[in-house]
């Protein structure tokens, strides 16, 4: 299959953050992205081109067949003919999204964090859904749960401040908020960025 992909960093670690938290996976984070979130703690503009081959025999060396799609935003480049040729080889496939574009219909597990599109449009491009909605609290949720697509768990992520992008730290002032809200509206779940807790990338 002649495509190639560009593609900032690969890395092998725990999950962070979701459902899916302390599973190990493959991270490929995806070049690019069509948003400039403030509270954005990724480099994802720079990257190198690698075939689906090359690109297999890069993650080849790891002892797992658990793929997390990261960016960046991934739904730029990624697409049905990619998902199938790893799918094909046995690996599980996980994305991370922000929501402003539809993603291929043959992945294993959708996160979409969404940021700057409406509830509207997150609907429209998830009709059938997604597995967990992961959403940022610093004063208050921008969505209400009924507006969001359908989702397995709906989280909220306090955000993650600090000085430097290389040192973040979590400002427990918005984690009381985000737990006391949730208290209050419990259909939500919290989650914590834990991979930074546990200082892995």
């Amino acid at each position: 299959m002649s495509v190639n992909l560009t593609v900032n960093e690969i890395f092998y670690s725990l999950q962070g953050e979701g459902s899916r938290a302390g599973i190990p996976n493959i991270f490929i984070r995806l070049s690019k992205c069509n948003l400039n979130c403030w509270f954005c703690d990724t480099e994802f503009e720079s990257g190198e081109s690698y075939s689906l081959e090359q690109l297999l025999d890069e993650i080849s060396q790891f002892p797992c067949k658990n793929i997390i799609w990261t960016g960046g935003e991934p739904a730029l480049q990624l697409t049905e003919e990619i998902v199938g040729f790893f799918k094909e080889r046995g690996y599980y496939q996980a994305i991370e999204t922000n929501g402003t574009k539809p993603l291929p219909s043959n992945l294993d597990f959708v996160t979409c964090s969404p940021k700057q599109v409406t509830a509207e449009q997150l609907k429209r491009n998830f009709p059938n859904g997604v597995s967990e909605m992961k959403c940022i609290f610093n004063e208050n949720p921008e969505y209400a749960i009924e507006e969001l697509p359908e989702a397995q768990h709906y989280f909220l992520s306090p955000v993650f401040l600090g000085k430097e992008k290389e040192r973040m730290d979590m400002d427990k002032n918005i984690l009381q908020r985000c737990i006391d809200y949730i208290l209050a509206n419990p259909g939500w779940q919290l989650s914590i960025q834990q991979h930074k807790v546990w200082n892995i990338r």
